[in-house]
């Protein structure tokens, strides 16, 4: 006699075989768990209304009225003179190293951990990235690891603010004045985020922001380039609309540039978003306290640090499992939607991707760079949405303790 278990969407259906018959014995229904999402943004009855009347009539003598506000606010709230709404930080960070003037034969630094939409910007431009290692509490760059990597060829920096974290700025910043070479900080992930009072995106020649569906402050789409300095950003305005002047109507592109523009409705529902920012900033603090909590008991486990005089906004929990703990990200991911949890992982070092591994720079990072390779591959990304009860993160927490049992 052989038993079939047939796992459907919704029920598990068993059948029994024999040689003579074949009968369904049993159909057992059964509801999964509530997947809980690893990501979702806040959106009131504020957004809907901005983009409601963004669609009715931002058009014709109005079509920028929404980009002028959002700019305006947000430039304001980050602390920095000049704003730019774009598609995405990756518009931004091209535009910037583009506006620096940064081409072939030039290096940028940037750290090895991070998203590849920090360093393919270089790659656009015709340069090389350079990858520095990670501090092991803030796991953002430190001014040893950039030092490390600074060559006669490096023509800007790119630093991460990774996960809501912020690296230690005036260390940072004063290293790379001594050696002249501009600063672009990557604040893509840590809006709200606070350095010794200053607010992520404030620092450097310029800054870069996210507004992608999982982030903190979202458009659906997009992003923005903060700068102090009105001569690059001039240019960068001109190299974001196809090599023309704003407000050009002559179609006559003086250079071949680039199409880097946010629709009038991302425009109103990010001036909606950045209204909310404290609510929203105390929100994801919130969250992090509840994880911060429930997994204060598990040894071996480490999440987000805070370093002396940053206030981190904490995007997206993230936990370094202990050193002993073998399961890969992608079998630990597939371990956590078994309870219905929606993960993602920890950013391996860029030079360890298909993309770049092949590169003598990739090489000499993977040699180079012991605290990235050592934490980066036991880290994941806990569920760190809006839309989170403290209900939910227990489940999360259930299903973490749960795993180590069974696989530390």
């Amino acid at each position: 006699m052989l038993y079939l278990y047939i796992r459907g969407h919704d029920r598990i259906t068993c059948f029994r075989w024999s040689i003579l018959s074949e009968s369904k014995i049993f159909e057992m229904n059964r509801t999964p768990p509530k997947l809980i999402p690893v990501a979702g943004p806040s959106i009131t009855a504020r957004e809907v209304e901005y983009v409601r009347d963004a669609a009715q009539n931002a058009w014709g003598e109005n079509v920028n009225l929404y980009h002028a506000r959002f700019e305006a606010a947000f430039a304001q709230a980050v602390g920095r003179k000049y704003a730019m709404a774009l598609p995405s930080a990756t518009a931004g960070l091209h535009l910037a190293l583009a506006g620096l003037g940064v081409g072939a034969g030039d290096e940028v630094i940037v750290p090895d951990v991070t998203w590849i939409a920090t360093a393919a910007p270089v790659s656009y431009v015709g340069a090389t990235p350079v990858f520095a290692d990670m501090d092991a509490v803030s796991w953002c760059v430190t001014a040893e690891s950039i030092a490390a990597c600074i060559t006669p060829r490096t023509r800007a920096i790119i630093i991460v603010d990774l996960y809501g974290a912020i690296p230690p700025m005036d260390e940072l910043l004063a290293l790379a004045a001594r050696h002249k070479i501009p600063v672009i900080e990557d604040a893509a992930e840590a809006a709200g985020s606070t350095y010794r009072g200053r607010r992520a995106g404030g620092f450097g020649h310029a800054s870069v922001f996210s507004f992608h569906g999982s982030k903190t402050l979202t458009t659906g789409e997009g992003g923005m380039l903060l700068t102090d300095d009105g001569a690059f950003f001039a240019r960068c305005q001109f190299l974001r609309d196809h090599g023309r002047a704003p407000g050009d109507v002559s179609f006559r592109s003086s250079e071949v540039a680039f199409k880097y523009k946010m629709s009038a409705m991302q425009a109103a529902m990010g001036l909606a978003q950045i209204e909310r920012l404290p609510e929203l900033f105390l929100r994801k603090r919130e969250i992090f306290g509840w994880y911060r909590e429930l997994l204060a008991d598990v040894r071996g486990v480490t999440l987000n640090g805070e370093a002396e005089g940053v206030r981190n906004s904490y995007w997206m929990v993230t936990a370094i499992l202990p050193p002993q703990f073998r399961m890969d990200k992608p079998a630990l991911m597939a371990a956590f939607r078994e309870h219905g949890v929606a993960t993602r992982p920890m950013f391996d070092p860029l030079s360890d991707i298909p993309a770049f591994s092949s590169t003598p720079q990739a090489a000499l990072a993977r040699a180079r760079n012991h605290v990235s390779y050592a934490i980066a591959p036991r880290g994941i990304n806990l569920p760190s949405g809006f839309n989170l009860t403290h209900e939910d993160v227990a489940r999360v927490c259930t299903a973490l303790k749960e795993i180590l049992l069974r696989n530390g």
